[in-house]
């Protein structure tokens, strides 16, 4: 009886395992469709911050001169990173351009970083919340990437001080991409046929490691450089192509009324989040209770605290703030004017001089003229530089 039921057992084991493997050999997609890149590498390794290397802005704030121009008071923003400035190549670049808009770092081969940064938007995402690859939706939207190399705290809660870790995160993120390991995606890439010459160009070797796939990210995100908007001309001439309502906007967003330079500052728009700047160390870290909430269903970096982001490209990056409750710029000006609620941690720049939160009672003309001055922070070039394009779009 023993004997047969041995031999009855045999055969369904054989059986599963087929089944199995069969079963296996579906759960791996066909290898995507080689990139189209060009026969010489872009240029990714003559990094320059025209803003930085125009004049001497080795400080934060800004303030209107005699001469009418922007000059810049107070500590910089994000110095702390721009070492990783200097080490882009361009074989290590394109490396990086090729991994963030491979689907293949995400676990079943759906998404990429380039899925929820999209060039189109400035690199942000266009949603509330980005879906995964499981079709599960992240509770905070993407931020669009904005010179992320001059920046010492990282994502909407500024958990992370480190452009690499920035980049490996969202890979093994249980919603994001889900892979379960580096290793495991090294070993995958390594089975790619357009990999191993890409990586032999960026390192001497075609060997795939976790370190080398995050140093040829970090050098494309470190060449996404945006810094030719009409604002950065408009330095060169006074200003003399803004409109009336550009710089009666401009005016507001650095008066002691609107108080907006106080905290999007410097060169790059975004908090000072250096360990000595005003929105610096280890409690703050770049972040800002804004008054959304009374109470917060996330509380962020703790308290409401989220992190003060760049102004750059900020009419490509809708909707606003960590949850994207907000679809245009004029409600974020609204909420600045009229909507600021009296949370126990609110930022003290938005508490007026009565103790309440501040109303600004901005017309409707000069609401305009913000929205409008926000606008030429917007940097064409950008969103059409084929370097920072999809490699894999036919």
């Amino acid at each position: 009886m023993k004997n047969a039921i041995y031999a009855f057992r045999w055969p369904v084991l054989c059986l599963l395992g087929i089944l199995v493997a069969c079963d296996l050999s579906v759960e791996q997609p066909p290898e995507m469709a080689a990139p189209v890149l060009p026969e010489s590498f872009y240029n990714y390794s003559d990094v320059e911050m025209p803003f930085l290397t125009a004049r001497d802005f080795s400080t934060g704030g800004m303030v209107v001169n005699d001469q009418g121009l922007i000059d810049f008071v107070g500590p910089t923003s994000g110095s702390g990173n721009s070492f990783e400035l200097q080490n882009v190549t361009d074989a290590g670049a394109t490396l990086g351009r090729v991994l963030f808009y491979d689907r293949q770092l995400s676990i079943n081969n759906s998404v990429a970083c380039g899925s929820c940064h999209r060039q189109e938007s400035a690199f942000a995402d266009g949603k509330a919340g980005s879906q995964g690859f499981g079709g599960k939706v992240t509770p905070r939207n993407s931020m669009g990437i904005v010179n992320v190399a001059l920046n010492n705290n990282l994502f909407w809660d500024s958990r992370i001080a480190s452009l690499r870790q920035m980049v490996i995160q969202p890979v093994q993120n249980h919603i994001e991409m889900g892979m379960e390991s580096m290793e495991v995606l090294s070993q995958k890439l390594e089975r790619a046929s357009y990999y191993p010459s890409l990586f032999e160009a960026a390192f001497g070797t075609p060997q795939v490691t976790e370190d080398r796939i995050a140093s040829a990210l970090t050098q494309f995100l470190s060449a996404m450089v945006t810094a030719n908007s009409k604002f950065d001309h408009g330095q060169e001439n006074n200003f003399a192509s803004f409109t009336e309502l550009e710089k009666m906007g401009m005016n507001l967003f650095l008066s002691d009324r609107a108080k907006c330079s106080s905290c999007h500052s410097g060169p790059n728009f975004s908090a000072p989040d250096g360990p000595d700047d005003p929105y610096g160390g280890s409690s703050v870290r770049g972040t800002a209770n804004i008054g959304l909430d009374l109470i917060y269903q996330d509380n962020g970096k703790g308290e409401g605290q989220f992190k003060i982001p760049s102004l750059r490209n900020i009419a490509l990056t809708a909707p606003y703030m960590h949850d994207g409750r907000f679809n245009t710029l004029e409600e974020v000006v609204e909420h600045y004017n009229s909507g600021i609620q009296a949370h126990t941690n609110l930022d003290p720049k938005l508490i007026g001089p009565d103790g309440n939160p501040q109303k600004l009672r901005l017309d409707a003309m000069e609401k305009s003229a913000l929205v409008a001055f926000l606008k030429t922070l917007t940097d064409e070039q950008l969103v059409q530089d084929p370097r920072f394009s999809d490699p894999f779009r036919q």
